[in-house]
């Protein structure tokens, strides 16, 4: 049975939601939910007066004062405090690179420039800090960035988790790309790069023991050579996003809030490894809020849909991309998902940290 938009916004409403205003910082602050953009929004946006940064997209798009004419650049920031540091897949190293990167290319710039800060837990092994320095060499050289600038500090022991890694990021936006997650309209379609919460349930297989008959590696990756091809083919590309922490949930909810459209997806058409899909039901959590580190969400007119797609697929981090719903005039600011079994269900923001410390 499917519901109107009326009972969903209904439905909405008198679902339980957490406190929204604490008077001090839970470890759900960080889990890119609802808590995250409560602070966000509640905090930081009144303190820091930006029309760039109050757009909350995953970079900022900037021209230098007094160069008009001149080219654009992407500036992005994040930091990466993953427990453990190293996983299936990856390490804090790789993952903060990528990630960085990842920011950029979703804008639709080329990155090109990186800096790291190190925070470094007295008593780290220099064997460990050496290995996740080559890992961030070889994954700049993948990315074809360069880390130009760097700091490091120490903290007493037990007080840092061994290491903790800031960076920022610098990348040229082409001339005709203007993406943002303020674009989608109404009929858009949203693709999916592949499968999703391979990278928090690798993390959370490793802290909880948890057995798989294959081996379920993070899908750390960059997305920078996978946003490149889908540009080239399709110019018309309204918004990408890649959906890390919060997961396909907070990316989706994040851009029917800021294009005020809703979303309505198909859960049959969206890739979820048999692993993850078990992992999630034992843990009890929705695969949508798990975090993912090397896929990407794109927003499309419908009359480029499959051109699109069909370009995504051709590429190795696109092979299962697939497209999971579109954006609808109903119900504006909310996910609505139709189920494999026919009904219907809203999607929202994770409300807590389900799985901290994996980004």
């Amino acid at each position: 049975m499917t519901m109107s938009a009326e009972n969903l916004a209904a439905t909405f409403a008198s679902c339980p939601v957490p406190q929204a205003r604490f008077d001090r910082i839970l470890l759900g602050h960080g889990s890119g939910g609802q808590l995250t953009a409560d602070l966000v929004r509640r905090l930081f946006l009144p303190a820091f007066d930006s029309d760039v940064l109050s757009a909350l997209e995953d970079q900022a798009t900037l021209r230098l004062q007094g160069s008009a004419g001149g080219p654009r650049i992407a500036f992005t920031t994040d930091s990466f405090v993953v427990k453990p540091i190293f996983f299936p897949g990856g390490d804090i190293g790789k993952l903060a690179v990528h990630g960085t990167v990842n920011d950029l290319a979703v804008g639709g710039a080329r990155p090109m420039f990186l800096s790291a800060a190190f925070i470094l837990e007295e008593g780290l092994p220099l064997t460990d800090l050496q290995r996740i320095a080559a890992s961030m060499r070889q994954a700049c050289a993948d990315d074809g960035v360069a880390l130009v600038t760097a700091d490091t500090k120490v903290v007493d022991r037990g007080k840092g988790d061994q290491l903790f890694i800031t960076t920022a990021g610098i990348g040229l936006v082409p001339d005709g790309v203007a993406l943002s997650i303020s674009a989608a309209r109404p009929g858009d379609r949203i693709l999916l790069s592949g499968t999703i919460g391979d990278h928090g349930i690798a993390i959370m297989s490793v802290r909880e023991g948890i057995d798989f008959e294959t081996v379920l590696e993070s899908d750390c990756a960059s997305l920078a050579n996978l946003t490149r091809v889908m540009l080239e083919v399709c110019s018309s590309i309204r918004c990408m996003r890649d959906p890390t922490r919060g997961g396909v949930a907070s990316a989706l909810n994040e851009l029917a809030l800021a294009s005020k459209v809703g979303v309505k997806l198909d859960e049959a058409a969206i890739p979820v490894r048999l692993e993850v899909r078990g992992a999630c039901e034992l843990l009890g959590i929705d695969p949508l809020h798990v975090a993912n580190e090397g896929k990407l969400i794109a927003v499309v007119p419908p009359a480029e849909a499959d051109r699109l797609l069909q370009a995504m697929r051709s590429h190795p981090l696109g092979c299962n991309a697939s497209v999971i719903g579109e954006v609808v005039a109903d119900h504006a600011g909310m996910v609505v998902m139709r189920s494999v079994v026919g009904g219907e269900r809203v999607v929202t923001m994770p409300a807590g940290e389900q799985l901290p410390r994996i980004c």
